[in-house]
């Protein structure tokens, strides 16, 4: 126990010059073989290789728990990553349910390259990394092709304009197959404008939307993340999301139906003409 004690606290940080900025792995001192992906001092994923399914972050964890619903437990999925960070949530997949086929678009290929190195993917592991535009990387996706689709994408700490836009939705859907899930990490503090605009321009592609987050987000009270479900269908496996995110160590709340209407507000769709990146993060946010 000692042994491994000092061998966790021996390990230095890996620190390196990537395309989006300068990249940060830090060791996670409670976890032997933990770490923290940090772009520009924002932090992007966590990763413990020991256990893939283990996620850190309040936001992955609330879209581990919908990738837990997609499908029987178990069984394997076609899942498209839209942002690659330290693919953590590919790796999840992977763990929870093997044989999956999962691809990663991820621009950032310096990025790739670092993580690819110190945190090598489990060779076992059917996932492809293309080095490309989200919106570039998804065209070439085949239709009907996911079971699932997930957005995660962020230039330093905004997600790009491109990225929030009924044409790219509509991209999204053509991917997905009938009853396909997407889900979309999305960022925004007071006055939550760009998160009402992103579930307008959610609903006039997908018919039934879900959206979990801290209270205190969805209140207005405090920026942070909140991650928004799509379907084409009826989402039966919103009661049991609500449950799971009840139930996490930092809980979440989830709206969903007329609750989750009255919250847009009468927000506008957005589309590409009128796209801007989603704001930017307070500095403390990340201290």
């Amino acid at each position: 126990m000692a042994r491994n004690k000092r061998a966790r606290e021996a390990r230095e940080a890996v620190v390196e010059e990537v395309d989006g900025g300068l990249a940060e792995l830090i060791p996670d001192r409670d976890r032997a073989r933990a770490w923290t992906l940090l772009v520009d001092g924002a932090p992007q994923s966590h990763v413990d290789l020991d256990d893939p399914a283990y996620l850190d972050f309040e936001y992955q964890r609330r879209i581990g728990h919908i990738a837990d619903l997609v499908a029987p437990p178990g069984k394997p999925v076609h899942a498209l990553h839209l942002g690659g960070g330290a693919f953590t949530l590919a790796r999840y997949v992977a763990a929870t349910r093997p044989r999956s086929t999962q691809q990663i678009v991820e621009r950032d290929t310096a990025l790739v390259q670092l993580v690819r190195r110190e945190l090598p993917l489990d060779p076992q592991a059917r996932v492809r990394v293309r080095g490309t535009d989200a919106r570039e990387g998804l065209a070439k996706v085949a239709d009907g092709w996911a079971d699932l689709v997930i957005a995660d994408v962020f230039s330093g700490a905004r997600t790009p304009a491109h990225l929030t836009s009924t044409e790219f939705l509509a991209d999204v859907r053509r991917a997905l197959k009938p009853g396909g899930y997407y889900v979309a990490n999305l960022a925004d503090g007071p006055p939550l404008a760009h998160l009402r605009g992103q579930l307008a321009t959610a609903a006039a592609l997908f018919p039934e939307l879900a959206l979990a987050a801290d209270p205190a987000v969805l209140r207005g009270k405090r920026f942070g993340n909140a991650v928004l479900l799509a379907s084409d269908r009826a989402l039966p496996v919103a009661a049991e999301l609500t449950r799971r995110c009840a139930g996490d160590p930092h809980p979440g709340r989830v709206e969903h139906g007329r609750g989750l209407i009255d919250f847009s507000g009468g927000a506008a769709a957005v589309t590409d003409a009128a796209a801007v990146a989603s704001p930017a993060p307070p500095p403390s946010v990340f201290r």
